[in-house]
């Protein structure tokens, strides 16, 4: 008999098969691995909200890699997770694009530890957690700079135009009713000649019913 996390882990492939990313039987099981490990550090550390009544492979790792089926991660690309907290979207992409380089960030010491641990236990090796703040980081570039609920966009987009290489974006997971948010951040831009050039709201609802209001949000040069 088939548990309710094998049949989630199924549709989490079929759904990422249907919009052309395929996920093997390696990366299914480092997706529940990492759905295990996160859950046994969140009892200890707030990484994830324990009051959500959807499984967290659903409305956690599934929600992370609804990006990869918007963006499709490059072979060399570089991609900055800002806020990681617990390796969210970071370690879910990093799965399902192994060719692909991410660093997360978060600005709290505990967090970052769990994301090393977590990426020690799971074996990945193109993906790297380290304590910092985004305004702080220097010395870097990527092709694009992610964010899951972490900050208003105009303050993302302030962040991310300082790290972004040319032609560059910024993708974040955000929630609720964002009209405003993205005006602020394009009033900003027009004011300072700065990024991003457009914005695009993708809705998500049809994915899963715990994605009400929930959006994915892509900021451009």
């Amino acid at each position: 008999m088939e548990s309710v996390r094998d049949n989630n882990t199924e549709r989490i492939r079929q759904q990422c098969a249907e919009k052309g990313l395929l996920l093997h039987d390696v990366q299914l099981r480092q997706l529940e691995e990492y759905a295990d490990l996160l859950e046994s550090k969140n009892k200890t550390l707030n990484l994830v909200s324990r009051k959500e009544k959807a499984p967290l492979l659903i409305r956690h790792i599934f929600h992370s890699l609804l990006i990869g089926l918007y963006h499709r991660f490059k072979p060399g690309e570089k991609v900055l997770d800002i806020g990681t907290g617990g390796g969210l979207p970071g370690i879910p992409l990093a799965i399902a694009f192994p060719e692909t380089s991410f660093l997360l960030i978060d600005a709290t010491g505990k967090k970052i530890n769990a994301c090393r641990e977590m990426i020690q236990r799971i074996g990945l090796k193109n993906v790297h957690a380290k304590k910092e703040r985004a305004e702080e980081l220097k010395g870097v570039a990527f092709h694009t700079v992610l964010s899951r609920q972490v900050a208003p966009l105009r303050n993302l987009c302030r962040y991310a135009e300082k790290l972004l290489l040319p032609g560059g974006s910024l993708i974040c997971l955000k929630g609720g009713y964002l009209e405003k948010e993205i005006e602020e951040a394009l009033d900003r831009a027009q004011k300072n000649n700065g990024f991003p050039a457009d914005v695009s709201l993708l809705p998500i609802d049809h994915f899963d019913a715990c994605f009400e209001n929930k959006y994915i949000v892509i900021a451009n040069s």
